[in-house]
């Protein structure tokens, strides 16, 4: 099934090499799927969505035709990362966020970095992300990022890349963990007979960096969620039920005396720690978005005050911002006098003249993105698009250079996937999630997005795309 049907010419695949043979970390997955013969091993991915679809894994589509809730796709065919692989990426996220929360230390204080001019100050400081209102901001233990989600590519060599940093809300992790336990069921064999790395503690690691943000002993943690229409809501009551912490609402919280009370049927109970999925602007209502209906009134403050602790620290996004990411490399350096160990995917800065006069003429082979834009959304593919969709793009670029940057077209890595009866390669990518408590812990795998329809670069769930296990050997 796997020999007749599928080809990975001209393009790095993670099962096979380009003389067709497979990876050694595959060769037991790969004859163990092949003697299933094709007709089991489709009654076993049917079994699995089954299985993804009582357990209501969803998330929700925004479009031209409302709301949509939908059952997030997934294949079973895995996607390995060899233990040596592995080793390098964990000691290059590791460094990648212990110098991002010295920058954001650095420039909500004493801004030495753009002093030495590393970074232009304007850069900083017509960052959407960054928040006057958080200058002198001390967060507990002084970390500013609890929470990251790091996307990773692999290029037309193999080699890994960091295509962009998630610092503020990053999500995606509880389809990791659902993803394992259906495979688990789906081929125990399989679990049985290789050396798999655990995922399931992720959240006692998250329960135990929320602990560590607060001196209280046995402290009262919730998870803050915008409601039931969010499309990451299943997340924010997954991860509240399996860390066995309260999953609120801004309407079930209430600022007294600058402390931060949860209601409940008892009265209002104390919050010491706050996991917040709601974006930085929507918190507070009197210290940001005055028209903000999700947030809470006085949250700020408590937070400032040191009564309550927030994960992610509001200020973040700054250091999310696609500009500030293309200078993250000279940001390790500054910080920790090393080199990327995980290096940067090329970017042009639209804000430059020369790279804006670049990309104007050359949009159509890059890629051209929005400085905050998320979810596949606020970008083109250039060998992918329509003339007039170039000459569109290129006016909303040349009416904000600041707010674009672009970047060569990368043919991701692809893994075979089971597509309706037959078993087709598709580009990946890989979304590690990191920790920063008492010490920094990287989930062993992640969560490796698919682009499902054929030929397609776009992993995103609201853009078509699924996502498959990522098995990590020890």
């Amino acid at each position: 099934m796997f020999i007749a049907d599928y080809s990975a010419k001209n393009i790095y695949d993670e099962m096979f090499s380009n003389e067709g043979f497979p990876r050694k970390s595959y060769d037991f997955v790969k004859t163990k799927m092949e003697s299933l013969g094709g007709l089991e091993l489709l009654k076993r991915s049917s079994s699995a969505e089954r299985a993804l679809m009582s357990l209501g894994i969803t998330f929700t589509l925004y479009g031209d035709g409302g709301e949509q809730e939908r059952i997030m796709p997934f294949d079973v065919i895995p996607r390995i990362v060899p233990s040596e692989e592995w080793s390098n990426i964990e000691k290059g996220l590791k460094q990648r966020i212990l110098a991002l929360n010295l920058f954001l230390n650095d420039i909500y204080g004493e801004q030495k970095i753009l002093k030495d001019k590393i970074i232009p100050l304007d850069i900083i400081q017509s960052s959407t992300g960054y928040l006057k209102q958080c200058i002198g901001l001390k967060p507990p233990k002084d970390i500013w990022i609890h929470i990251t989600g790091t996307d990773l590519v692999r290029d037309g060599a193999g080699a890994f890349h960091v295509l962009e940093d998630n610092l503020r809300c990053p999500s995606g992790v509880s389809y990791v963990l659902e993803n394992r336990e259906v495979m688990k069921r789906t081929f125990p064999e399989l679990f049985e007979k290789l050396n798999i790395r655990q995922v399931y503690d992720y959240p006692y690691h998250l329960r135990s960096m929320l602990e560590n943000l607060t001196d209280v002993s046995d402290p009262v943690i919730a998870v803050w969620t915008p409601g039931v229409y969010n499309s990451a809501y299943y997340e924010h009551s997954f991860l509240a039920q399996k860390m066995g912490v309260y999953l609120v609402e801004g309407t079930d919280l209430i600022v007294e005396n600058h402390k931060v009370y949860m209601k409940t049927t008892k009265g209002l109970r104390k919050v010491d720690v706050v996991y917040r999925r709601i974006d930085d602007t929507f918190m507070d209502p009197s210290s940001f978005r005055e028209d903000s209906l999700l947030g809470v009134k006085g949250i700020f403050e408590a937070y400032k005050r040191g009564n309550v602790a927030l994960a992610n620290a509001p200020g973040t996004g700054v250091a999310d911002d696609k500009v500030i990411y293309s200078y993250v490399p000279k940001i390790i350096k500054y910080y920790l006098g090393e080199d990327s160990i995980i290096p940067n995917v090329p970017t042009y800065l639209c804000s430059e003249e020369a790279d804006l006069k670049y990309v104007l003429e050359n949009i159509h082979n890059l890629v051209v993105k929005a400085a905050n834009g998320a979810g596949g959304y606020g970008m083109i593919i250039g060998p992918k698009s329509s003339k007039q969709e170039q000459e569109d793009f290129k006016e909303l670029v040349k009416a904000d250079p600041r707010n674009y940057i672009a970047q060569p077209v990368l043919n991701l890595s692809t893994v075979p996937t089971l597509i309706s009866d037959k078993i087709e390669s598709r580009h990946v990518d890989l979304r590690p999630f990191i920790l920063y408590g008492k010490d920094i812990y990287v989930m062993p795998g992640g969560l490796t997005r698919v682009a499902l329809r054929k030929g397609s670069l776009v992993v995103n769930s609201s853009q078509g795309g699924g996502s498959k296990d990522t098995w990590v050997l020890g």
